[in-house]
């Protein structure tokens, strides 16, 4: 299984960024999938994560100007960042919890980290 994210780059603060991260493998189910950060000198911390029946939670930090959402047909998560603050700048990885045709509980997966800069 792999997980590929693609969208990061150098934004301006007040701008947008769109993240997306697909699945591929040998998938049987994807449950919740996810973003989570990290900044230099910090933590990882989850950003957001949505589950297969597409309820969401977000990190206090983000909530009100990022979205998550997930295409299950392409086994897709989706994380649009409007009004980006320096604050957010951060490698970001994609997580989903997977059940592969060859295993019988389901499992975190991670993906390579894309970076989001966010300029002042």
């Amino acid at each position: 299984v792999q997980l590929v994210e693609s969208g990061g780059g150098l934004v301006q603060a007040g701008g947008s960024l769109r993240l997306s991260c697909a699945a591929s493998g040998s998938i049987r189910s994807i449950y919740n999938m996810g973003w989570y950060r990290q900044a230099p000198g910090k933590q990882r911390e989850l950003v957001a994560v949505v589950t297969s029946g597409g309820s969401t939670n977000y990190a206090d930090s983000v909530s009100g100007r990022f979205t998550i959402s997930r295409d299950n047909a392409k086994n897709t998560v989706y994380l649009q960042m409007n009004s980006l603050k320096p604050e957010d700048t951060a490698v970001y990885y994609c997580n989903a919890y997977i059940i592969t045709i060859t295993t019988w509980g389901e499992y975190p997966y991670w993906g390579q980290g894309t970076q989001v800069t966010v300029s002042s």
